[in-house]
């Protein structure tokens, strides 16, 4: 399995406040991030994946709605979260 629960605690550990941090936007948008950047690699292997597709489309759209409230509440912490996982924005 790609996503354990060890892997988990260290993204929650390294983006959240603490190892079992799993609400804050910055520790999903770190999970989601590290979920997309495998679906993107499956995808690239199988291109005619579309249940894949649709659900890589849909982690996007939730990391992007994160994101957005992200910014709207503390811009600050958009900005750390955004460089720390080198996203475009």
């Amino acid at each position: 399995m790609y996503l354990d629960s060890a892997k988990k605690e260290e993204i929650f550990g390294k983006y959240g406040q603490s190892t079992t941090d799993t609400g804050s936007a910055e520790s999903q948008i770190a999970l989601f991030s590290y979920r997309i950047a495998h679906l993107t690699e499956h995808m690239k292997k199988n291109r005619k994946d579309h249940s894949t597709e649709r659900a890589l489309t849909g982690l996007v759209g939730k990391r992007r709605a994160l994101l957005n409230y992200l910014k709207s509440r503390d811009i600050n912490r958009y900005r750390a979260i955004i460089k720390a996982l080198g996203l475009r924005k």
